[in-house]
């Protein structure tokens, strides 16, 4: 089983996340636009903090925005906010030198049928990804969703090496909770490109440090590894000092 060394980021939801990635060689996940409006007010400030935190660092993703952007959205006008959105995203992130984006699919229970969302969200990442360059890597990260079914189909309609899903195992912990985490991820093992971990008590979420919470996440690290040597994972936890120690001298990070 291969290690994490190489293959672990940090995302600057943590103050001191990249005081953090410099400390350990780790890469760095770049959140300071999943607000979409910072990158039109005061943008100047936050892209000049962003270059400052990714001095330094070599390895970096991307977390495109998120809030109120639904590409399967039943109103067209709100489709095309999210293809604004996400356009000026990636525009961005090329900026910076980096290649790949996690993107939220934007389902919300009880508003939207699976079935019509499966098949709008699909046409909506085919006409996005259709003129992206070969070694851009778009990682569709599940949030609401109860079960991993419906974003395990829109990756393989989707049929694109570079379109994969990014299993949030917080998420899935506190919104699936008919659903073990274990299904999660033996469900989402052949699609994942890319894992965000954290913890919590299944009551909100949290984000929480890796060993505070319900979630076995070094079993779960350890059975992705083992199966899909490849993916990358981001710490996604408020507390990322305490996570990193809690890896750092494991077999997993050694």
């Amino acid at each position: 089983m291969s290690n994490l060394s190489e293959k672990l980021y940090i995302s600057t939801i943590a103050d001191n996340a990249a005081e953090l990635a410099n400390e350990y060689g780790l890469g760095l996940e770049v959140a300071e636009f999943c607000t979409a409006d910072n990158m039109d007010i005061d943008f100047e400030k936050w892209d000049a903090l962003v270059y400052e935190k990714m001095r330094g660092i070599s390895r970096f993703t991307f977390h495109a925005p998120y809030n109120e952007l639904c590409p399967a959205a039943l109103d067209p006008l709100v489709v095309e906010i999210a293809k604004k959105r996400y356009a000026q995203a990636h525009a961005l992130m090329c900026g910076y030198g980096i290649k790949a984006m996690i993107a939220h699919s934007g389902f919300v229970p009880m508003l939207y049928h699976e079935s019509w969302f499966e098949e709008k969200s699909v046409v909506f990442w085919k006409e996005f990804m259709s003129d992206k360059p070969a070694d851009f890597r778009l990682y569709l990260e599940n949030m609401l969703e109860p079960s991993p079914r419906m974003l395990c189909d829109i990756v393989n309609a989707v049929n694109d090496k570079r379109f994969r899903l990014c299993l949030d195992i917080g998420h899935a912990a506190y919104m699936g909770a008919g659903t073990p985490i274990k299904t999660w991820v033996e469900h989402t093992l052949p699609y994942l490109g890319h894992v965000h971990i954290h913890n919590n008590y299944c009551e909100r979420d949290s984000h929480n440090a890796l060993d505070d919470g319900r979630i076995d996440v070094r079993s779960v690290i350890r059975r992705i590894l083992e199966t899909v040597p490849n993916v990358t994972f981001t710490i996604e936890s408020i507390d990322a000092k305490a996570s990193v120690k809690r890896l750092k001298g494991s077999e997993l990070l050694p």
